[in-house]
C-alpha cells in the first residue's frame, strides 16, 4: 500500500474505531476505543458574538455552556459487571448512593487508596501482566448519575457533552440510552447527545468509569495511579451552522522579518460565509476578510510585515476572530483565538525559534496537585508557572500526556516553550524488546495513531508548542513510525520527537531526546557533529538532596553548539496531602496507603519543589545555572565587568544592576547601574563606579556580588524580582594564614585525662581517646564525644548507588569503629597535646588524632587516616571529619561562607559566599519527600555554634571545609538503620544538636537516582586523608 494511502487509512480507522464486539467487551478490545466520539477539532470556546468571544479555553464565559462540575451521585462496583441492575435508567432509585465532585480523584474522596508505581503495572502483584487483559479483581467501576436541565433556548441546536477526562475510559447514557464510550484518560470525550435529550425538562446523565481498561496499557506512566474524573466537565449547544474547525499555522519569512498566517477552517453545511479578523496586541484590526466556503472549508493566508514575534521571552500575541455566518449574514457563533508569529526548525543541526538556537532550560511538569490529585486549577496553573518563570525555565514538558488546553493557553500568554506529549507509555511490558513491546503490535496500532492524531488536532493552534513529542518509554517500532509519519504529514511546521528513537538512529525522531545520558554519553555523540539536536527530554534526576553536578551540564550545553539543553525531571514532588485525625499533615508517597499495593516508594517525589511549592535547597542552583544575564570580570581593579545577555529575543533595559563588595563578610561598598545597554546575545563592559584606591586600603577577601533586579513588573514577575546574580573575586581568602593565628600564652593544668586552664577544661576518655568533656565558664558544651565520622545519611541518589550493588556499600563507615591502641597526653610550657593512635578494622585503615589544647580553651585537632592500599573491598566514603552533639540550647549557628542554603561541593554556584546568621531548627531541610542528609554549609571560612547568651565555640581549618548543625542524628535520616522514619514530620529531636565538621564531604550527583555516583572531582575514594581544624571558645556576654 502507498505511504500516503496507508497513513489516510490509519487516520480513518483512528478516527472512526466502531468495534463490531459486544459493548460488555469493549474495555478489554484494543482496537475499539470510541464510540460515537465526537471528531476531534481544535480546542475553542464559541461565543454568540465575536465582541463577546474570549481566546481561552474557560466555558465559564460562554453563554452556550452549562457546567456539569460539582457533586454527583456515586456508586462504586467492586469490579466490572457487578454494576445494579438498570443503573442508567431514569426510574432506578440512587438515594442510598454516595456522592463523588466532578472533577474528583476517586481514591482521594474515601473510595479506595492511592497506588504510586513506576514502571510495573499497578496489578502486577495479584494478575498477570498479559495485554490486552486487565484483572477484574480490584477494577473498581464508578457510576455516576446526575438530571440536568437543559435550557429551552436550547432546541434546534445541536447538544455535545464535554468529560475532560475520564479515567480510564467511560461509556455513557443519556436518558436511559446509552450515547457512547471513549478511552484515553488524559484527552476530553465529547458526544453529540442531542437526539437523546430534550431541552426544557430535566434529563439524565449517567457515566460508567472502569478503573482499568485495555487503553491502561498504553498509560503506564510514573505517577500516581488514581481514578475518576480529572477535569472539567460541561454541555454545550451549537448552532448547526457553525465552525466545526479552525487551524492557525503561523510563519517567518524575508530573513524573520514578516510574518505570514495560513488560516483554515471548515464550517458546517448551511454556513453562507466566514469572516475572520487579525488584530494586533492592541486590539487594532490589521485585516479582515469574509471567504465564502467551498466543501464546507474556507482557508486564507494573512500577511502581516515586521509583526511583533512570539517567543518565551517576549510571548507577543495577536488575536483572529473567526465568525460562521449565515445565508442572510447573521452571525451563528463567533470563536477567538491567540496568534503567536514564530517559526520553527531544524536546521544545521539546531532547533531554532525564530532563527535563532535557543537554549531549553526545561522542566517536565505532571499535572498533580497534593490535595486533589490530577484536578487542577487555573489559579494553580498560573502559580506553576509563575514559579517556573521565577526559577529562569522557559520550557515545559507534558509528560507524559497532553494537559488541560486551558495550560497551553497560558504557555501562549506568559511565554513558555511546549513539547507536547502524546498519552502513549507502556514502560512495563518489554519496551526494550522490539519483538514484544506493543510498539509493534498491531494490535494496539490505531490506539497509538489515535492518541497522537487526536493530540495534534486539538492542540495545534497553540504557538507555545514548539514539538510534539508521540509517547514516552514505550519501545519503539511501526506504530510510532505510522505516528511521526503522520504528524510530518499533517503539521510540517514543528519538529516531531520520540525519546525511545533517539537511541539507535532510527528516523522516527527530529531531536536526539535521550534521558539520563551522562556528561560522557553527551560528549560522545556531539563529538561526531551530528544532524540532530541534543536536547534531553529527562535529565538532572531531582530526587531528594540532589541536582550535584547540575552547572556542569549548563557548562557543556553553553559549550556545544548542538546541545541545547534539556527537561529536569521533574518540576514538584508528587506527594498526597494526608491529614491525621489530630489534624496533622503529611505529604505520602509510594506504600504509606497500605503494605498491599503495588509500591515504588519516593520514587514519585523528584520535584525541583515540593509537592505544595516551596523550593528545596537545589532549585536555588537550578535558577542560578539557568541565568540568562552572566557577569564577568574584565578590569575589576577599575570596576569594569562583562555583562552578558543571554537571551536571544529581548535586551536587558528591564532590569538594574546592583553591585556590593564585601570584606571578610562585612559590606563595604556598593551601588546601582540604573539601566543597562545590552542587546540579545551580546557582551558589554559595564562600569560599576568605584574607583581602585577605594579597595586598596580594605582588609581580608575581597568579594564582588552583581545582581540583576526587574525595574517594573514583568509578566508574573514582580518589581524588584532577582532574575540573576553572580559573585566575583577582587582578593582571595587565606584560610591557612587564618589558621595559623598564634593563640596566647598561659598556664594550663595536666591531672590523668584532662587538661584545664582559666575558665576552661578539656577532658578525654580513657577507653576511646576521644575528648568527651569541653567546658567553658563552667559550662559543658558536648553532649556526646568528639569522635571521627566518615558517613552521612544516605541521599536517595546514595540509595541508588548502594542498590545497584555494583560497589562497596558505603555503610561499611557507618560501623567503622576507631580501636584506640595508643594514647599519650603530654604538658609542654603554654600548651599540651594529646596523641591517639588507632586501627580501624572494618576497612584496614589507621587513624591519628593529634589534639593541641592552648591557654585560651582553643584546640587544634589534626585527623589524619592513612589507607590500607592493599584493600579493594572497601567503599568510599561519605565524608572525612568527626562529629560531635551539643546540649539543645546550643541553637544558633554564625558562619562566613557559602549560603544561605544547604551547599554541597557540586552544588554550591547559587550558595555565594558571606556572613550568615541562622538556627540549628531551619538547617534540616523538613520538605524532602523522607529523611536524608541535609543542612551542610560548605565553603566555610570560619563557624560558630552559640546558646542564647552568645556562649559556644568556633571552628576553623587551614582550608575551606563544611559543617552542619541539626536537631536529628544520622541513623534517624540514615534509611536503613533501626531508628529511621518515613516521613520528616515524623521525626522526634533527641533534645541535642547533632554538629559533623569536615574537611570533605562527596558531591550529591544527578546524572540518575538509580545508580549514577557523583562525578569524580567530587568523590571521596578511600586513599589517605588530612582534615586540621580548631575548635575555639566563644565567649559572648559570659
Amino acid at each position: 500500500m502507498p505511504k500516503v494511502k496507508r497513513l489516510l487509512f490509519l487516520a480513518l480507522c483512528a478516527a472512526t474505531a466502531v468495534s463490531a464486539k459486544a459493548p460488555a467487551e469493549r474495555w478489554l478490545d484494543p482496537e475499539c476505543f470510541a464510540v460515537n466520539r465526537a471528531p476531534m477539532r481544535t480546542s475553542f470556546i464559541v461565543f454568540p458574538t465575536a465582541s463577546e468571544a474570549v481566546p481561552e479555553n474557560d466555558h465559564t464565559l460562554s453563554p452556550f455552556y452549562r457546567t456539569l462540575n460539582g457533586e454527583w451521585a456515586f456508586l462504586r462496583a467492586e469490579r466490572p459487571g457487578a454494576e445494579p441492575e438498570g443503573f442508567f435508567r431514569p426510574g432506578y432509585d440512587d438515594s442510598s448512593w454516595g456522592v463523588m465532585p466532578v472533577p474528583g480523584i476517586w481514591e482521594l474522596n474515601g473510595c479506595g487508596d492511592p497506588v504510586y508505581t513506576n514502571k510495573p503495572y499497578p496489578w502486577h502483584k495479584f494478575f498477570e501482566v498479559k495485554p490486552p487483559l486487565v484483572p477484574h479483581e480490584q477494577n473498581y467501576t464508578g457510576l455516576y448519575r446526575r438530571s440536568v436541565r437543559i435550557p429551552a433556548d436550547w432546541q434546534g441546536r445541536d447538544v455535545f457533552i464535554h468529560i475532560g477526562s475520564a479515567i480510564s475510559n467511560v461509556t455513557l447514557w443519556v436518558n436511559g440510552r446509552e450515547a457512547g464510550y471513549s478511552e484515553d484518560s488524559k484527552l476530553e470525550a465529547e458526544f453529540d447527545i442531542t437526539r437523546h435529550i430534550t431541552p426544557g425538562r430535566d434529563n439524565l446523565i449517567v457515566l460508567r468509569v472502569n478503573r482499568w481498561c485495555d487503553g491502561s496499557y498504553l498509560e503506564d506512566q510514573d505517577f500516581w495511579r488514581l481514578s475518576g474524573i480529572g477535569r472539567d466537565c460541561y454541555l454545550y449547544a451549537r448552532d448547526r451552522r457553525r465552525l466545526a474547525d479552525v487551524r492557525l499555522t503561523p510563519d517567518l519569512m524575508n530573513d524573520y522579518r514578516d510574518g505570514t498566517l495560513r488560516a483554515e477552517v471548515t464550517a458546517t453545511p448551511g454556513v453562507g460565509s466566514v469572516r475572520l479578523t487579525l488584530r494586533d496586541d492592541e486590539g487594532r484590526t490589521l485585516d479582515t476578510r469574509t471567504l465564502r466556503p467551498r466543501r464546507n472549508s474556507v482557508s486564507t493566508t494573512f500577511e502581516v510585515a515586521a509583526p511583533k514575534q512570539w517567543s518565551a521571552e517576549a510571548p507577543n500575541l495577536y488575536t483572529l476572530t473567526a465568525e460562521a455566518l449565515a445565508a442572510d449574514g447573521r452571525v451563528t457563533e463567533a470563536a477567538a483565538f491567540r496568534v503567536g508569529f514564530r517559526k520553527v526548525e531544524i536546521r544545521g543541526g539546531q532547533l531554532l525559534v525564530n532563527g535563532k538556537p535557543i537554549l531549553i532550560k526545561g522542566v517536565n511538569r505532571h499535572e498533580m496537585e497534593p490535595n486533589t490529585g490530577y484536578c487542577v486549577t487555573r489559579e494553580e496553573m498560573v502559580r506553576d508557572i509563575r514559579e517556573m518563570k521565577r526559577l529562569n525555565m522557559n520550557a515545559v514538558r507534558t509528560c507524559h500526556y497532553p494537559d488541560v488546553p486551558l495550560w497551553y493557553d497560558l504557555c501562549d500568554e506568559y511565554g513558555l516553550y511546549v513539547v507536547d506529549e502524546a498519552n502513549v507509555e507502556s514502560h512495563g511490558w518489554h519496551y526494550r524488546d522490539k519483538s514484544k513491546n506493543l510498539a509493534g503490535d498491531p494490535a494496539f496500532a490505531a490506539a497509538h495513531l489515535d492518541r497522537n492524531r487526536r493530540m495534534v488536532l486539538r492542540d495545534y493552534n497553540h504557538p507555545s508548542i514548539i514539538v510534539w513529542s508521540t509517547g514516552n518509554e514505550a519501545g519503539n517500532g511501526p506504530n510510532f513510525e505510522r505516528c511521526y509519519d503522520w504528524i510530518k504529514s499533517f503539521d510540517p511546521s514543528r519538529p516531531v520527537q520520540y525519546e525511545q528513537a533517539s537511541y539507535h538512529g532510527d528516523y522516527n525522531t527530529d531531536i536526539v531526546c535521550p534521558m539520563y545520558w551522562s556528561y560522557e554519553q553527551c560528549g560522545k555523540y556531539l563529538a561526531a557533529d551530528p544532524e540532530k539536536p541534543l536536547i534531553q527530554c529527562e535529565y538532572a534526576h531531582a530526587m531528594g538532596n540532589s541536582l550535584g553536578g547540575f552547572e556542569e551540564y549548563w557548562e557543556m550545553i553553553r559549550r556545544e553548539p548542538k546541545y541545547q539543553g534539556g527537561f529536569i525531571w521533574d518540576f514538584a514532588d508528587q506527594a498526597l496531602a494526608w491529614r491525621s485525625p489530630e489534624g496533622k499533615l503529611i505529604y505520602r508517597y509510594g506504600g504509606d496507603y497500605n503494605a498491599a499495593d503495588a509500591s515504588d516508594s519516593t520514587f514519585c517525589c523528584n520535584g525541583v519543589l515540593a509537592a505544595d511549592r516551596t523550593w528545596h535547597p537545589h532549585a536555588y542552583e537550578v535558577k542560578h545555572q539557568h541565568r540568562p544575564i552572566h557577569t564577568s570580570a574584565l578590569d575589576l581593579e577599575k570596576g569594569v565587568v562583562n555583562v552578558c545577555n543571554e537571551n536571544f529575543f529581548t535586551d536587558l533595559s528591564p532590569y538594574r544592576l546592583l553591585w556590593e563588595i564585601t570584606a571578610d563578610g562585612q559590606p563595604v561598598l556598593s551601588g546601582a547601574v540604573e539601566h543597562l545597554d545590552v542587546t540579545p546575545q551580546a557582551t558589554a563592559a559595564v562600569t560599576l563606579g568605584y574607583k581602585p584606591e577605594q579597595l586598596r586600603d580594605l582588609g581580608g577577601e575581597l568579594l564582588l556580588t552583581v545582581r540583576y533586579q526587574l525595574r517594573e513588573r514583568l509578566g508574573l514577575l514582580d518589581a524588584l524580582h532577582e532574575v540573576a546574580a553572580d559573585q566575583l573575586v577582587l582578593r582571595g581568602d587565606d584560610p591557612a594564614a587564618r589558621f595559623a593565628t598564634e593563640a596566647p600564652t598561659g598556664a594550663l593544668r595536666v591531672e590523668g585525662k584532662s587538661v584545664s586552664g582559666e575558665g576552661f577544661s578539656v577532658g578525654f576518655d580513657p577507653e576511646s581517646g576521644f575528648i568527651r568533656s569541653y567546658r567553658l565558664r563552667s559550662v559543658e558544651l558536648l553532649a556526646g564525644p568528639l569522635r571521627p565520622n566518615f558517613y552521612r545519611a544516605a541521599t536517595d541518589n546514595d540509595l541508588g548507588v548502594r542498590q545497584t550493588g555494583k560497589y562497596p556499600d558505603s555503610r561499611m563507615w557507618a560501623t567503622a569503629e576507631p580501636q584506640l591502641v595508643g594514647f599519650a597526653l603530654t604538658a609542654g610550657d603554654s600548651e599540651a597535646e594529646a596523641v591517639a593512635d588507632y586501627t580501624i578494622p572494618a576497612v584496614g585503615a589507621r587513624l591519628r588524632l593529634t589534639y593541641t589544647i592552648f591557654a585560651d580553651g582553643s584546640v587544634r585537632v589534626c585527623e589524619a587516616m592513612t589507607a590500607d592500599p592493599e584493600r579493594k573491598d572497601v567503599a568510599e566514603l561519605m565524608r572525612f571529619g568527626m562529629a560531635f552533639e551539643t546540649p539543645g540550647m546550643f541553637n544558633a549557628v554564625e558562619y562566613y561562607g557559602r549560603g544561605p542554603m544547604e551547599n554541597y561541593a557540586d552544588r554550591a554556584g547559587a550558595a555565594f559566599v558571606g556572613r550568615y546568621t541562622q538556627c540549628v531548627a531551619d538547617q534540616f531541610h523538613m520538605k524532602y519527600a523522607s529523611p536524608q542528609e541535609s543542612g551542610t554549609r560548605g565553603g566555610l571560612r570560619w563557624w560558630r555554634l552559640t546558646d542564647p547568651t552568645g556562649l559556644g565555640i568556633e571552628i576553623c581549618s587551614d582550608r575551606h571545609f563544611s559543617a552542619s548543625a541539626i536537631p536529628y542524628s544520622i541513623p534517624q535520616l540514615d534509611n536503613g538503620s533501626s531508628e529511621y522514619v518515613r516521613h520528616p514530620g515524623d521525626l522526634v529531636s533527641d533534645g541535642r544538636t547533632h554538629v559533623n565538621v569536615e574537611s570533605v564531604q562527596s558531591g550529591l550527583g544527578c546524572v540518575n537516582s538509580w545508580g549514577r555516583l557523583p562525578l569524580p572531582q567530587y568523590r571521596l575514594p578511600y586513599q589517605d586523608y588530612v582534615f586540621n581544624f580548631a575548635l575555639r571558645p566563644v565567649t559572648g556576654g559570659r
